[in-house]
């Protein structure tokens, strides 16, 4: 069954602290952290010293932390002393996607790249070998709340596929606009992580509590 990972975009500042309280009282474990250098995309989001506020709260909890940034290399050192436990960047910011996924691994991370709508699957392939999971975005990255994109489903079911094919065990992250239908298929299809907003998660009428019991009845672990 999937993992839920809440988008911890979703908070505003005056309520992180409480609303990851909450998160980790309910029995979250996995935090799904966006950061973003306003210039990859439009919007600046969440410094890297959130994954040590996240650890330090939640230290058994996996950090998995989102790199929508021109140079991800930069980063690398500041997110590992900070606790982070995966990291990725989209295939497309870099020049050099394998000196970066090594990088990484170096570092004792795993290992991921973002694939964006309009990039085919296939671009996946020369570098899977050398990868521990892949971000498939249903969105266009840079903001919360967008809804999971016509012709997302027949891409993600390829990309389930490239995997079966290739017979490499990398996971797949489905990110932006995940609600309970296109849970529910993406969990038919294998995916193995589910990055959670306000359609699952946040702005529900009974609270984080609530939702987070809704997950796990129907994605019991």
């Amino acid at each position: 069954m999937p993992i839920n990972a809440p988008s911890l975009a979703n908070l505003s500042l005056v309520e992180f602290g409480g609303r990851l309280r909450e998160l980790k009282d309910s029995g979250v474990n996995f935090f799904h952290i966006d950061l973003m250098d306003s210039h990859y995309v439009p919007a600046l989001c969440l410094p890297p010293r959130t994954v040590r506020d996240v650890k330090t709260l939640c230290p058994d909890a996996v950090a998995e932390v989102h790199l929508m940034v021109d140079d991800p290399t930069a980063y690398l050192d500041e997110l590992r002393d900070n606790g982070a436990d995966w990291v990725s960047f989209h295939l497309d910011s870099t020049r050099f996607v394998r000196r970066t996924l090594a990088a990484i691994r170096e570092r004792g991370m795993r290992a991921g790249v973002a694939l964006n709508p309009s990039q085919p699957v296939e671009l996946l392939r020369p570098v899977l070998p050398w990868l521990d999971y892949v971000v498939f975005m249903s969105v266009e990255p840079g903001f919360s709340g967008q809804r999971f994109l016509d012709g997302s489903m027949e891409r993600l079911a390829a990309l389930c596929r490239l995997r079966s094919d290739s017979g490499l065990p990398f996971q797949i992250v489905l990110d932006g606009g995940v609600d309970y239908p296109v849970a529910r298929q993406a969990a038919a299809l294998g995916v193995d992580v589910l990055v959670t907003g306000i359609y699952m998660m946040f702005a529900q009428p009974d609270g984080i509590p609530g939702a987070v019991r809704r997950f796990n009845a129907e994605f019991p672990q």
